[in-house]
């Protein structure tokens, strides 16, 4: 059995795989964008958006409205860099992780993800590789071929009438499925850059 490697918290590291349910608002005018649940329709996480800041900045909440993680996009960053900090900080000691694309240029959403204990980032931790036409990704585990998580989008009826974006993800055992949300998000964020949204 892996190890449990929680890097939000080990409340959310399951001994099994968990699927969840992460549905987007397409037109995001309230503070909610995104809504997190299991299979159960129990919410999990929200993410809030900041409507009128000039840094992309998201809040993942817990059920309770309890703030997490701060994911904000460090600007004039060139490879589209995300960091995540804890809580509502955003003080470099509280740096959790940093994404960021491994190339400029590309044809299908490549990230590299790197915990701050990876201060010399020549080897990601994780992993993110998706399609965005597909609206599909895997987390990989470093560089190799270890799955951690996958993501598929949902279409459905729902979605077209109600302007929202359902994507279904499983994480593997003992992976930290709070950590796989947030890297959902920015992959989001990065892909809407990319499309010119």
């Amino acid at each position: 059995m892996a190890i449990a490697q929680p890097i939000i918290g080990p409340m959310y590291c399951a001994p099994y795989p968990v699927d969840i349910s992460i549905v987007k608002k397409l037109c995001a005018l309230s503070e909610d964008s995104f809504v997190v649940s299991d299979v159960n329709e129990n919410i999990l996480f929200k993410v809030k958006g900041a409507l009128f800041s000039l840094h992309d900045r998201h809040v993942l909440l817990d059920a309770a409205g309890n703030p997490l993680v701060t994911l904000i996009r460090k600007m004039w960053s060139a490879h589209s860099r995300w960091q995540v900090f804890r809580g509502e900080s955003t003080e470099p000691t509280d740096l959790i992780f940093s994404v960021k694309r491994s190339s400029i240029f590309q044809l299908k959403t490549k990230l590299d993800v790197f915990l701050a204990r990876n201060t010399a980032e020549q080897v990601p931790d994780f992993t993110v590789k998706g399609s965005y036409f597909e609206r599909s990704c895997v987390v990989f585990a470093g560089e190799s071929e270890n799955i951690v998580a996958q993501m598929h989008k949902k279409r459905s009826v729902q979605s077209i009438l109600f302007g929202k974006d359902r994507f279904n993800v499983t994480v593997y055992p003992n992976i930290d499925y709070a950590f796989i949300v947030s890297l959902i998000v920015i992959l989001d964020e990065i892909n809407r850059d990319n499309s010119g949204e």
